[in-house]
């Protein structure tokens, strides 16, 4: 007798699968999905859940872009640094006279470089190392595709070149220098860097006349 129950509910449970089965295999022919409505309030909620993800990092993505462009462009140019105020761009001749006739008694260290002089670029750091070294020291730095018939009439011929300047004595030394041997500057400031007075005006520097400058002009 209890194998007749078994069998008779196990039918009944077989019977109830295949209903549900009949179930789901109707909604298909009717184009609709099993438990579709159940589908449609998954499917609705995911497509929210979605937009709202497509459309914050799109904010986010253009806001980092904006901050990684501005972060780029607020770097400056390897040759736009210096080391402190004791080295100074120079834009033009007058700049240049002018810069060698208040330096007084300085010992000043120009030097002219091109933007696209790989070995300009390579020394620099440790120019501007030097610079903050020597604080009593002037620094003029000379961009030589903006000032070439100066550089022409110093006889700057190849880059990096550097001239040594002190007041009356006027141009002191003149070299070219690269990175390997960046010793030949240790060595001119150790020979130039003594202290001196003034005697005298100051010298013309090459075709360039400081008097020329300073003399007052006629009207």
């Amino acid at each position: 007798m209890a194998d007749v129950v078994r069998l008779s509910f196990n039918s009944l449970r077989f019977s109830s699968s295949v209903l549900s089965s009949s179930s789901s295999f109707n909604s298909l022919q009717q184009g609709l999905p099993p438990n579709h409505n159940s589908c449609k309030r998954i499917s609705s909620t995911t497509t929210g859940i979605v937009a709202r993800f497509a459309s914050k990092p799109t904010k986010q993505f253009d806001s980092f872009k904006v901050h990684a462009t501005v972060a780029e462009t607020e770097q400056p140019k390897w040759w736009e640094k210096n080391a402190g105020p004791n080295m100074v761009d120079v834009h033009s001749t007058q700049e240049f006279l002018s810069a060698l006739s208040q330096a007084g008694d300085k010992l000043v260290i120009v030097e002219f470089y091109g933007t696209w002089c790989a070995s300009c670029r390579a020394l620099f750091p440790k120019l501007c190392k030097t610079a903050a070294e020597h604080p009593e020291i002037l620094f003029l730095k000379v961009n030589f595709d903006e000032n070439k018939p100066m550089c022409k009439n110093l006889n700057v011929k190849v880059l990096p070149y550097f001239h040594f300047y002190r007041g009356a004595d006027g141009q002191l030394d003149s070299f070219s220098c690269s990175l390997a041997k960046f010793k030949k500057i240790k060595d001119a400031i150790e020979s130039h860097n003594t202290a001196r007075c003034s005697i005298g005006p100051s010298k013309g520097v090459g075709d360039l006349n400081l008097e020329a400058l300073s003399a007052p002009q006629k009207i």
